[in-house]
């Protein structure tokens, strides 16, 4: 079973057990064909779910993106209002961080999938005999890559889920290989224009470690769980090589408006061409879309200078 932690550094998932069990030689069992039911360990326990569920709510957009890639995608009858991903997806006004249980409840789900516990909308469903599967956000790749296997396991789509994780470790190594510049590059990876910044402890500073770049943020972050938040005087002091803006969407921001900041015109990554501008729910989800996150990142260290 893997460890379950609070949202923020990012968390659990678990070894997959099914309702028949393992057998004697340790191993997981497959689901049967015929069985009523299968049984996943997630973060919020054991939990039993309809071996071929058919009304799936899902409030998180990392697993509403997982279960149109596991081929689930026609037993989603409600996504959240923030999956926008794919676009065909049945987009709600369902939230996954305000949920209301008798909204989620009105779609009749037979399994609800979410990544985060808001408000106690676990327990809420579970009264009142709802499934609910609870896998929040990875922590390391193999959470994210043990999550798709459970959201597999979880809707009768087990082969479908490790063909797409063999794909994504694949196009993962590929990028990581084919990327030989960046050990020793300093980077800064962008979450909001107030220099809110992730550290290499948080599931995308793990992401940049694949390259071997250094994080700047690291040396900052004192109980802020991974999250710190930089000032305009330390970033300009660390001059990274690199700078990823995760801002672009949420507050507008590009290389254009980044050298408009104060002092931040003679930063190394604005003179050099460094700075990177990203989707930011390709660099904030940990779904099927993550080996796209590693590419943008490939591509910036090459074309370092």
């Amino acid at each position: 079973m893997r460890p379950v932690r609070v949202l923020g550094a990012a968390i659990v998932t678990a070894a997959v057990t099914l309702a028949a069990g393992c057998g004697g030689d340790g191993k997981t069992k497959t689901p049967e064909s015929g069985a009523a039911t299968v049984t996943v360990q997630a973060g919020n326990g054991a939990v039993a779910v309809p071996a071929h569920p058919k009304r799936i709510v899902s409030l998180s957009p990392t697993h509403t993106e997982t279960l149109f890639a596991i081929g689930a995608g026609s037993q989603v009858v409600a996504v959240d209002s923030l999956s926008d991903y794919p676009s065909g997806a049945p987009k709600t006004q369902l939230s996954g961080f305000k949920p209301n249980a008798e909204a989620v409840i009105k779609y009749r789900p037979d399994l609800v999938v979410l990544s985060n516990d808001m408000d106690g909308i676990v327990k809420a469903l579970e009264k009142v005999k709802i499934p609910v599967l609870l896998e929040p956000a990875a922590a390391k790749l193999d959470d994210a890559y043990d999550e798709i296997d459970d959201l597999g396991l979880a809707t009768g789509h087990a082969a479908e889920a490790k063909k797409v994780t063999d794909g994504m470790r694949a196009d993962i190594q590929k990028t990581v290989a084919a990327s030989t510049k960046g050990k020793g590059l300093t980077y800064y990876h962008e979450l909001d224009n107030q220099l809110h910044t992730v550290t290499s402890e948080t599931f995308a500073g793990q992401v940049y470690g694949l390259f071997g770049l250094r994080n700047v943020a690291d040396a900052a972050d004192k109980g802020s769980g991974g999250y710190p938040q930089l000032s305009r005087e330390y970033l300009v002091k660390k001059d990274p090589d690199l700078i990823f803006l995760a801002d672009t969407k949420c507050c507008g921001q590009n290389a254009a408006a980044l050298a408009k900041r104060p002092g931040f015109q003679d930063l190394r990554a604005v003179k050099d061409g460094g700075v990177v501008p990203l989707d930011d729910d390709l660099a904030s989800r940990w779904g099927p879309r993550l080996p796209q996150f590693v590419k943008a990142i490939g591509d910036a260290v090459q074309k370092t200078r």
